[in-house]
């Protein structure tokens, strides 16, 4: 066999085709050429081959092997480098000096620097890995932490009715194996025999007689009907504690809960625990006698176990351990009975003769002030200078008696700011002077003194000293080297204003203001401190701040302004008038305050005085239009309409704008001269042909005398000069339907929604006109063609919601809540949506949600208050209705419809809301049944 011969000496497989050992850098080492193969012919001719690691030639000595290694110049025994092959690199042989030495150093040096530059980033790319694998396998305590933190609002009584749960482990789990085997007739028998009744003696009861059984002779007890009888025996228990005539139980439920709990059940592992205790507080007193807590404590262990006794016992041998520990007697005084309990607390006294919580306990202990007085007297004259006890005698004593005590008080205790203020205010006003004045003596650092001499001033009607006082008080405090805190006198100044003194209150501010804030930040800063002070209620300190404020910023609009709505708020109208009359003085070229000043004449019915200020205000801005429209306002309001034609004629003379013949068309409306408003639209539309009011005017005063013509082409060359203008095209949509039907109208609204795309009213008017000639399919088509290209038009939503069928209307209005939550239009539909079923509450907080999103829609403060005129009361009534007063509305489709109609134009607010109601009650009804 080949492959199991032994092969011939000296063989070297592959020699034959060339195929011998070869050798690695790791062999040669560095920078050495491989060496060449070896010629066939030449191996042939050479002696016996000797392979790699078979022993040297016999012809080659040591020496030669020696001479060898240093042609080399390396060592092949030495260690292999990983790095560098096998041997420490071209210069291993190389001296290593202090140069090499020193540039090691320079490099480690850099390495290290740059690892801390790296140093940041790597710990930031650690620690993001360590939070996503953390967070991609979070830990199970992570998983219910907020689970576990939800625990802490789970009841007592939601925790016991939590089912206890089984042990569902595998090891636990037993196989069932159900057999089914038949029934042996033994145990057939055995069944028979127990159900049968016996009406012969056993042989062996007739054996004993017949009269007894004999034992071990009992049959087998039925178990099932002896829990039968329990409950039986249970049942009759119950019901003797029941009442035979009601049923009802007599038992008393929290009596017998307090008697349970009155019932101390000591088990035995806590009497062992109290036994230890008692051994080791025994061990603490006996080493360590005048250690007052381990008295306590062992006084407090027996009143747990009980021992109430023992407890008294034990903590009067603390008392006479620690006589001068104050907690031992308090402790005594505790566990004694009442009777004793006021000698314990004098032996404490009379053993601690300085010690003021025991003085104070005694007095407590007192049932009469007479005998809480006395203590409290004998106290003070073992302690004079203790503050607690003085306050506590001068609250138990009269006026007169108060003012003595309280100049004794001081004498003793001077350094105490609040007896001097208490005794001050007990004093006439000399002689609380003079207190005050001693007090500044002891105390020349203490605020409180200055402010309550100011408060004394202005109480005795010394008005002109008041801000004196309070400016010497700064400087003295500064003199002292006191720092003016300005929040902390802000506060003492509402302090003032809350306590009634006014003029104390406004003199701080004017001193304190200022202090340590930039010029540049003043007026900013005063504003939002009164601003602040008003959102408090210190009405007083913020109308102080706004009149220093304007006592440096003079010329500022925007202050004038915001003290005057502060006026206005929670002022007088006198104080109203006064700070306009002085705004508009030293700011005269301020519209607003004009305007302002001469509405509250209005509004408070002297018309002659509102208009005086408008004279005043144009003899001082003549060019003002806003003037001229507020003159023509008051007198077109006061049915002075000849005055109003004067006042507009005199503004278009001077150049007025477009408002200017607006207004002056209105007056001739209203007056009914149709050719003169024909006259001012026309000239008024050559000079301002882009302002679509005048051209929207002339179209409906044509379609109001009959000219249908006139106002079609009126219209049409009003979009020729606005063909941005929504309303135009709509008023022309809504002539063409009553004209020529809804084929012309339907092209002029898809014509305008070409040329004013994504705008919901063009939309809105398409949908609503097929759908007044019947056509809901269309009408639904043209919705939802609307929603796609105005997804948040609340608007449309509001139409959606009405136009689905009942059932729908849910879902559709939470699909309109999603895309538009604080759209008005959507609240009130979804309001609607609620009165029609009947929620009452929840109707009237989204409809009060609705006049609250948008207060300028008239149209929700109609469907708000017909909503309270059915559910709601007067009350609720009234509010809606001064709501509605106050807001003013001037928008709404119903509301501007019935504003705008001439035969209501000097109609109040409350009037035309009341006819809103009832135009919304002739086009829907809220609880009509759906079709």
């Amino acid at each position: 066999d080949f492959l199991n011969s032994k092969p011939p000496p000296n063989y070297v497989a592959g020699l034959g085709r060339g195929a011998t050992g070869f050798t690695t850098r790791s062999d040669i080492g560095p920078a050495r050429a491989a060496p060449d193969l070896p010629d066939r012919s030449a191996a042939a001719a050479a002696p016996p081959a000797v392979g790699r690691g078979r022993g040297k030639p016999p012809g080659e000595d040591e020496g030669g092997d020696e001479g060898g290694d240093e042609e080399k110049g390396y060592d092949e025994n030495q260690k292999f480098d990983e790095f560098e092959g096998n041997d420490a690199g071209l210069f291993s042989n190389a001296d290593y000096d202090d140069d090499d030495r020193e540039a090691d150093a320079v490099w480690e040096s850099i390495d290290q620097r740059m690892d801390l530059r790296r140093k940041d980033r790597r710990e930031a790319r650690l620690k993001q890995e360590i939070e996503k694998y953390r967070a991609s396998n979070p830990k199970i305590t992570e998983q219910f932490a907020d689970l576990k933190r939800k625990l802490a609002d789970v009841s007592v009584q939601e925790w016991e009715s939590i089912p206890e749960i089984g042990d569902y482990s595998a090891r636990n789990k037993k196989k069932r194996f159900e057999s089914f085997v038949p029934v042996p007739d033994t145990l057939l028998e055995k069944a028979r025999q127990e159900q049968e009744h016996v009406t012969a003696l056993d042989p062996k009861s007739r054996a004993a007689g017949g009269t007894e059984t004999p034992w071990a002779q009992t049959p087998v007890t039925d178990l099932t009907a002896v829990g039968e009888g329990r409950g039986t025996v249970l049942s009759l228990k119950l019901d003797r504690l029941s009442d035979s005539v009601s049923g009802l139980t007599v038992v008393d439920p929290k009596g017998y809960l307090t008697d349970l709990k009155s019932m101390k059940i000591t088990s035995d592992a806590e009497i062992s625990d109290i036994k230890k205790a008692r051994l080791l507080l025994r061990s603490v007193t006996q080493t360590n006698p005048k250690h007052p807590p381990g008295w306590i404590a062992a006084a407090r262990l027996e009143e747990v176990a009980g021992k109430l006794q023992s407890a008294r016992q034990l903590i009067q041998r603390g008392c006479e351990e620690c006589p001068k520990n104050e907690d031992v007697w308090f402790e005594a005084c505790r566990l004694a009975s009442p009777d004793e309990s006021k000698a314990v607390i004098a032996r404490g006294v009379k053993a601690i003769p300085n010690s003021v919580k025991l003085w104070l306990q005694a007095a407590k202990l007192e049932t009469s002030d007479l005998n809480k007085s006395r203590v409290l007297r004998k106290g003070l004259e073992h302690i004079p200078d203790s503050v607690r006890l003085w306050k506590a005698v001068v609250e138990l004593a009269n006026e007169e008696d108060a003012r003595m005590l309280l100049h004794r008080a001081v004498e003793c205790c001077p350094l105490h700011v609040e007896l001097w203020l208490a005794l001050a205010r007990l004093e006439t006003y000399d002689q609380a002077k003079k207190v005050l004045n001693k007090a500044r003596e002891k105390l020349n650092k203490e605020p409180a003194i200055w402010i309550t001499a100011a408060k004394l001033e202005e109480a005795n009607g010394n008005t002109q000293s008041v801000s004196k006082v309070i400016e010497r008080g700064i400087r003295s405090l500064q003199r002292e080297g006191l720092d003016i805190d300005r929040e902390a006198w802000l506060k003492e100044a509402e302090a003032a204003e809350r306590a009634g003194s006014v003029l104390t209150c406004q003199a701080i501010v004017k001193s304190t203001i200022g202090v340590g804030v930039d010029d540049e930040d003043r007026k900013r800063t005063w504003v939002a401190d009164a601003e602040e002070c008003k959102k408090r209620g210190s009405i007083e300190t913020a109308r102080a701040i706004y009149a220093h404020a304007l006592s440096v910023f003079v010329a500022k609009k925007s202050i004038w302004l915001k003290a005057a709505q502060l006026e206005k708020s929670h002022g007088t109208r006198e104080s109203l008038e006064a700070i306009l009359r002085k705004a508009v003085t030293y700011n005269p070229k301020a519209e607003v305050l004009w305007l302002m000043g001469a509405k509250e004449k209005w509004l408070a019915g002297d018309v002659p005085a509102a208009r005086a200020i408008l004279q005043e205000a144009y003899a001082a801005i003549p060019i003002s239009e806003e003037i001229w429209l507020a003159a023509f306002k008051l007198e077109f309001e006061n049915n002075e309409p000849e005055r109003a034609r004067m006042l507009l004629t005199k503004a278009r003379e001077r150049g007025g704008t477009e408002r200017v013949w607006m207004k002056s068309s209105i007056v001739e409306r209203e007056l009914g001269n149709v050719n003169e408003e024909r006259r001012l639209l026309e000239e008024g539309l050559k000079l301002f042909p882009s302002f679509f009011k005048l051209w929207l005017m002339l179209g409906q005063m044509e379609d109001r005398i009959g000219h249908v013509g006139k106002a079609k082409e009126v219209y049409e060359n009003g979009l020729k000069h606005c063909p941005g203008c929504i309303h135009l095209w709509l008023s022309l949509a809504s002539l063409e339907e009553r004209i020529n039907g809804l084929s012309k109208s339907r092209a002029f609204l898809t014509m305008a929604r070409k040329k004013n795309p994504a705008t919901p009213e063009l939309w809105l008017a398409a949908i609503r006109a097929e759908l007044r000639h019947g056509n809901k399919k269309e009408a639904d088509s043209l919705l939802a063609k609307a929603l796609q290209e105005c997804p948040t038009s609340g608007i449309l939503w509001a139409a959606a919601i009405e136009m689905v069928p009942r059932p729908q209307r849910k879902s559709k209005s939470s699909d309109a809540i999603k895309r538009c939550d604080h759209d008005p239009h959507v609240i009130a539909a979804v309001a609607k949506l609620f009165w029609h079923d009947r929620k009452v509450d929840k109707a009237r907080s989204w409809l009060n949600r609705a006049v609250t999103l948008a207060p300028d829609i008239g149209d929700f403060w109609a469907l708000y208050y017909k909503f309270e005129l059915q559910h709601g009361n007067a009350d609720t009534q009234r509010d809606v209705l001064k709501r509605c007063i106050a807001a003013e509305p001037k928008h709404g489709e119903r509301w501007q419809a019935i504003s705008k109609a001439v035969e209501n134009s000097h109609q109040p607010v409350d009037a035309i809301l009341r006819k809103v109601v009832l135009a919304l009650g002739a086009e829907e009804n809220p609880n009509a049944a759906e079709p």
